[in-house]
């Protein structure tokens, strides 16, 4: 790291706000409330300003930019909730790591996105993977193969919230139900049967049961945990 590089927001003292200046935490959490209901591209330094009843440039006293800001956001929401206590038994606790994981990501719709385009290196973000290395520790003592396998959990976890957040956004994007989505998809998926072209594909939509998103997670998740313990032998 040169002398002339930016200094991460991590390193920063940052300032106590003057009286009638909104803290810095108000300032992240405004930012959360805004992506949460609008999405993170509805976040601006202006638009947060205004809801804070605060002028744009009090802000810049206290968060230099919108990455930052964008920084602070995701490690705030890394810290809502306490983390587990470990038990030792490895299966539980990656287990319940995952879940929190999911919990989080389901809370907050675009923070998977961040998470996958930025490095995570915040207090709350560190703690949560120190917690996450700690859970696999006991399958090895080869810290390269532990972190292997906590990068395997942690993708399939990603993978798996991503698909649920895409049926999530559809309903949004169209306004319709998953029963009304369906119905207007319905002629074109009997197009398709009908070609015979798909014989899998088809006898997947005619007779499997759907399986409810936190149950096909849990399947996955069993999975992916039977494939780390063998790694480990």
């Amino acid at each position: 790291m040169t002398d002339d590089a930016p200094l991460l927001v991590w390193s920063k003292e940052l300032r106590t706000p003057a009286r009638q200046a909104p803290s810095v935490d108000r300032i992240v959490r405004a930012a959360i409330a805004i992506a949460d209901a609008e999405g993170l591209e509805a976040v601006s330094m202006r638009r947060v300003a205004t809801d804070l009843g605060s002028g744009t440039a009090t802000l810049y006293r206290y968060v230099a930019n919108r990455d930052e800001l964008v920084d602070l956001m995701v490690d705030t929401v890394q810290g809502e909730d306490e983390l587990p206590a470990l038990s030792g038994d490895w299966r539980a606790d990656l287990t319940a790591v995952a879940h929190r994981v999911r919990t989080t990501l389901l809370r907050h719709h675009w923070l998977a996105a961040e998470l996958s385009g930025r490095p995570a290196i915040g207090p709350n973000s560190l703690r949560r993977h120190e917690l996450a290395m700690a859970a696999a520790a006991p399958l090895s003592t080869d810290i390269t193969l532990t972190s292997n396998m906590v990068g395997t959990l942690m993708s399939f976890v990603f993978g798996a919230v991503t698909q649920e957040l895409a049926e999530i956004q559809v309903q949004r994007r169209t306004g319709l139900t998953e029963d009304q989505w369906r119905a207007s998809v319905s002629p074109y998926i009997r197009e398709v049967i009908a070609t015979g072209a798909y014989p899998h594909l088809t006898r997947r939509m005619i007779e499997a049961e759907d399986t409810a998103p936190a149950d096909l997670f849990d399947f996955g998740l069993s999975c992916v945990l039977e494939g780390v313990s063998r790694a480990a032998r």
